[in-house]
């Protein structure tokens, strides 16, 4: 069993690169960040219409707001025209690099996708990943300077709002592609004592993350883990709205976020980013058609949203 699972743990998409990993204690250190509002936007996935509509959202915040991106803000933007339009709309911005600009920024790695899947996921969806990335690497290489820029962006940042520090990851606390903050590891009360020594390593009152595609906000002994699951697809069955995480000295006044939690003086909540879902998916579908891999793994997705538990 355990020569098994070392040869499923080095497939491509499955395998988790050594230079993908950093210790908890590289987020105590001072921040890279300080704002009053801050948003961190995990997964837009090459939604043009997630980002128009994240910065319509900002522009209404009071006094703005500092925005992060905190990775995989490219995926299905294999035309050159929204490949070129996300690098222009993230590089105005703060920004850390998810595995899919790790990947793309760099030759074969033998990590794929570097999505670092669990054993849960079928080997038929980590394949099509694999496509996935060796399209949009294709793509970057017509966008003169895009993989040099995406290179050079750090794979953490740590951020403070009122008296809360936060460390803003695209996985988890020890790994770039780490799931450790995925909604059912943290719906495991075992998980409890990790996450806390993670928080307490970290010197942090909030981990902001993303990377497993589906959300999760739950406050911990010594802090908050904040997963906004997807800025550019739906988070529910039946909810066509992406979601970013707002973390700031006053709770969000606008449409109501969907849920919240508070430490250290700050304000942590997820709120909707309600994108112009019909543009979208006609964009999505000029790219992908029927029978390609991104098709075939994320158009139900798109549609519909997630699966219920």
């Amino acid at each position: 069993m355990a020569a098994s699972a070392r040869e499923i743990d080095a497939r491509p998409g499955r395998n988790c690169p050594m230079a993908y990993r950093y210790s908890p204690r590289v987020f105590d250190r001072e921040p890279d960040i300080v704002a009053e509002t801050l948003y961190v936007v995990g997964g837009l996935y090459g939604n043009v219409e997630a980002l128009e509509a994240l910065h319509a959202l900002v522009a209404r915040e009071p006094g703005g707001a500092t925005i992060v991106f905190n990775g995989d803000f490219h995926w299905f933007d294999i035309a050159d025209a929204d490949f070129a339009a996300l690098e222009q709309g993230v590089s105005a911005h703060r920004a850390l690099r998810g595995n899919v600009e790790t990947e793309i920024a760099g030759e074969e790695s033998g990590a794929g996708c570097g999505c670092a899947y669990p054993a849960d996921v079928s080997d038929a969806v980590v394949s099509r990943s694999n496509e996935i990335l060796g399209s949009l690497r294709e793509t970057a290489r017509r966008c003169g300077g895009a993989r040099a820029r995406l290179a050079r962006l750090p794979m953490h940042l740590v951020a403070r709002v009122g008296d809360a520090r936060v460390g803003i990851v695209h996985g988890d606390a020890v790994s770039l592609a780490g799931w450790g903050f995925a909604s059912d590891r943290l719906a495991d009360f075992g998980h409890d004592r990790w996450v806390e020594s993670m928080l307490r390593e970290a010197h942090v009152d909030v981990f902001a993350s993303t990377h497993t595609c589906l959300p999760a906000l739950r406050r911990y002994e010594g802090g908050v883990i904040a997963n906004n699951g997807a800025a550019g697809m739906p988070n529910f069955p039946g909810v066509r709205a992406g979601l970013v995480t707002r973390i700031g000295r006053r709770p969000f006044d606008g449409a109501a976020a969907m849920t919240g939690a508070g430490v250290a003086g700050a304000c942590i909540e997820v709120v909707p980013l309600e994108y112009d879902h019909e543009r979208w998916l006609r964009r999505f579908t000029a790219a992908w058609p029927a029978n390609s891999p991104a098709h075939d793994s994320y158009f139900r997705r798109i549609v519909e949203g997630p699966r219920a538990a």
